[in-house]
């Protein structure tokens, strides 16, 4: 495997829209199911009569369904029913320090994609995935500059690619080099962080992208970059997931199940609506989605899918990106992914 050590950079925050990852930039290595006396956990709020439990999520921003639930508060009083509240926390980001938050009983839930999440149980698995949402047929895959000559995933043979180490921006390269058969050691990854990727590529010093919509609908809303291949091009199974501390779901299934029947019900209005849940906070800054990258935006939202269990068909699907990270050499072996799901139409 060629690898290039990762660029040092700098660039703007990060668009935030309506597919943007919850996480926390906090880490820790304690046991993913440690409670404090009530419990509960760190979050301070017990099960018991009259008392309220905490829902620690991080703050999803300016776009999406949660973002939209915060102001309107809709989501507070469909948690209210089985006695709990968000606690908002931390800032959107990727999967893998979510992850490990979760781990130090830091956080409650938090959203990532199966690549993310195959990786991150491969470490110290102290969550369960209990929702998805299928694979972003139109908003990811590898993006390239405008008149960069790069016509196909072919042409990327000799090339650098940014990817985010074990997860989607990985696992979508390799899976587009497998599908076009073409030896992973033929096109060199850069491994970057999402959020200073774009700067590096339009100065050139890669040569393409593999990403997801967070980020990629900037860079195609400004006019300067196209996908060369999309996730339909390339096949990607790559879903994107809801993820809950396990300590948190055992202690609180109700509240889970409470959760997933707002995520659905409004992933389900958003797909129907996608305008009305962006730039909810404001419409101006670096967190607006304007002009073309709102047009682009929301037609990834449009085509996108809901907030649904995880039916056997998916599990199938998740079994296999496990298998082909472990046959790629990204985990040392292949990840049980369904002793990590919950069914969540049996919470209560």
């Amino acid at each position: 495997m060629q690898v290039t050590r990762p660029l040092r950079t700098t660039a703007p925050a990060a668009l935030l829209t309506a597919t943007a990852l919850l996480a926390l930039s906090a880490c820790g290595t304690s046991e993913a199911d440690s409670t404090g006396a009530n419990g509960s956990g760190a979050n301070g709020s017990g099960s018991g009569p009259g008392k309220t439990v905490e829902v620690r999520i991080p703050d999803p921003g300016n776009s999406g369904v949660l973002a939209l639930g915060k102001k309107d508060g809709s989501l507070d009083k469909a948690l209210d029913k089985v006695g709990a509240k968000v606690k908002w926390t931390g800032s959107a980001g990727p999967f893998a320090p979510a992850a490990q938050a979760m781990n130090a009983d830091q956080l409650d839930i938090a959203t990532g994609s199966i690549t993310s999440g195959i990786t991150s149980l491969a470490r110290r698995p102290g969550f369960r995935f209990f929702t998805a949402v299928d694979p972003d047929a139109a908003g990811e895959g590898i993006l390239v500059r405008d008149g960069s000559g790069i016509e196909s995933v072919t042409d990327l043979i000799g090339k650098k690619v940014a990817v985010n180490q074990g997860g989607t921006g990985e696992y979508l390269l390799l899976k587009a080099l497998a599908k076009a058969k073409i030896p992973a050691e033929k096109v060199e990854r850069v491994y970057l962080r999402p959020d200073q990727t774009a700067a590096v590529l339009n100065a050139g010093q890669v040569d393409a992208w593999a990403v997801w919509a967070t980020y990629a609908v900037a860079e195609i809303g400004g006019g300067k970059a196209h996908f060369v291949a999309d996730g339909a091009a390339i096949g990607s199974d790559n879903y994107s997931l809801n993820a809950v501390r396990t300590g948190f779901a055992e202690q609180h299934p109700e509240i889970v199940r409470a959760l997933y029947d707002y995520l659905h019900e409004a992933s389900a209005r958003e797909k129907k609506d996608p305008a009305a849940y962006l730039n909810v906070f404001t419409d101006v800054g670096p967190t607006a989605v304007t002009g073309k990258a709102k047009e682009v935006q929301t037609e990834f939202t449009a085509q996108g899918g809901t907030v649904d269990p995880i039916g056997p068909e998916d599990v199938a699907r998740f079994e296999a990106v496990a298998a082909f990270y472990a046959e790629q050499k990204v985990t040392k072996e292949k990840v049980d992914v369904a002793a990590h799901l919950l069914d969540v139409e049996k919470l209560t």
